[in-house]
């Protein structure tokens, strides 16, 4: 009964978000590829739609809009999806005022409130006038954080996190990490191998 609901909650909250979803596939489709400005004004208005009713919207959004984004998945308060080729799987769960760029978030895993998700770590390079680029969407690097991935409170990811790690509140991520481990501190460091056997 609670899965036949959810199931016509999603529809009907797809059916809601039409107004926003379409102008930004038009923009997609018809200017380029490479143009959020109108996908990047809807994800922040949805991001602002509180309760329940708005982490069903913003799930409905990011359905229609981004490249995959599943029916069973959370996005909280104040998150942002900032780039249409993110990918949220099934059953990951992304908590309030997080920041994802072109990330691909892997089945079950739990992204903490306050994270920021990097597009990869050479967004802007130094000129030779000596200034630091504008944003191309060329220099644009997907992050994958895998399986069963845990990431703490107010991390920031600039790199791919290897299936069934522990990423520490407040840590920064900057190379790829192994997986079945934990990293904690900035830059973050290994500080211990987790058990993955089934007790």
């Amino acid at each position: 009964m609670v899965k036949h609901l959810k199931a016509i909650l999603n529809l009907v909250s797809k059916v809601l978000v039409l107004p926003l979803a379409v102008p930004t596939r038009l923009e997609q489709w018809l200017i380029s590829p490479h143009t959020e400005l109108v996908y990047n004004i809807c994800s922040q208005m949805v991001a602002i739609l509180p309760g329940m009713p708005g982490a069903f919207l913003r799930r409905a959004f990011y359905s229609l809009t981004l490249e995959e984004c599943s029916d069973h998945c959370h996005i909280g308060f104040g998150t942002i999806i900032s780039h249409r080729t993110a990918i949220i799987r099934d059953h990951v769960y992304i908590g309030s005022y997080a920041l994802i760029g072109a990330a691909e978030i892997c089945e079950h895993s739990l992204i903490g409130s306050r994270v920021s998700i990097l597009s990869g770590r050479a967004l802007h390079i130094l000129e030779e006038d000596g200034t630091w680029s504008d944003y191309s969407p060329d220099r644009l690097t997907q992050i994958t954080i895998s399986r069963n991935v845990w990431v703490g409170e107010g991390a920031i990811i600039v790199a791919n996190i290897g299936e069934g790690c522990m990423i520490g509140a407040g840590s920064v991520v900057t190379t790829d990490t192994k997986p079945q481990v934990v990293m904690s501190g900035n830059p973050a460091r290994f500080i211990k191998k987790l058990n993955s056997e089934v007790s």
